[in-house]
């Protein structure tokens, strides 16, 4: 298993992580299995997307911030209720196939990095195994 330290520069930022992803596949010498990637965050997440077009990623942002708004009245003393939210929303880990000793993503799609609750390091695991 390998940890990324991933740096977020604002509260809320979606970072294409696809090249790291695919270094640590490529490293691992696996032809055929899976990659896991797992963040240990309980305000930040991991998702697989268009990578094509920031703007795409740009929209996710603006519209989990309309659906879960940094200021919603909540209760949680440390004032960060809507990034755990996000998270849940988001989730903590996505699994991609390895074929050729590469990642199988489609032709658009990419790895992203989701914080929601920066600036901050951060680690992200990446775990490949055979098939």
């Amino acid at each position: 298993m390998q940890s990324l330290e991933i740096n977020t520069h604002g509260r809320g930022q979606a970072l294409n992580i696809t090249g790291q992803v695919a270094q640590v596949v490529a490293a691992a010498g696996e032809g055929q299995g899976w990659c896991r990637v797992y963040v240990p965050h309980t305000t930040a997440g991991v998702a697989i997307n268009e990578a094509a077009d920031p703007d795409v990623m740009a929209d996710v942002l603006m519209t989990l911030e309309r659906l879960v708004p940094w200021q919603g009245g909540y209760r949680h003393a440390e004032g960060n209720s809507a990034a755990h939210v996000k998270s849940i929303l988001v989730g903590s880990s996505v699994q991609v196939p390895v074929s050729g000793g590469r990642l199988a993503l489609g032709t658009w799609q990419g790895i992203f990095f989701m914080e929601f609750d920066g600036p901050r390091r951060r680690r992200v695991l990446v775990d490949v195994s055979p098939a």
